[in-house]
């Protein structure tokens, strides 16, 4: 599911859930693994979260759709400086 990357990088992945009841954000970088978002805007509320979560490292956001194909790739690169 998730690659390995680097450590210095958090991999982010939004599927779509089983149920069809909104989407799922994945990651090795969330405290639980997971999160459910179920709102209408729930794709771009996921990816949102993602980039914020990773504001001081470099991220990959993969989109899937329900067949499992990536459809979108967003990369943020972490706005953190150090001194």
């Amino acid at each position: 599911m998730l690659s390995s990357i680097s450590a210095r990088v958090h991999v982010y992945e939004i599927r779509p859930r089983k149920d069809r009841r909104g989407f799922d954000l994945i990651s090795h970088a969330l405290p639980f693994g997971r999160l459910w978002y179920a709102e209408p805007n729930a794709a771009s509320n996921a990816i949102n979260y993602a980039k914020f979560r990773s504001r001081s490292h470099h991220a990959v956001i993969r989109v899937y759709d329900e067949a499992g194909n990536m459809i979108e790739t967003h990369e943020h690169a972490g706005e953190f400086k150090e001194w």
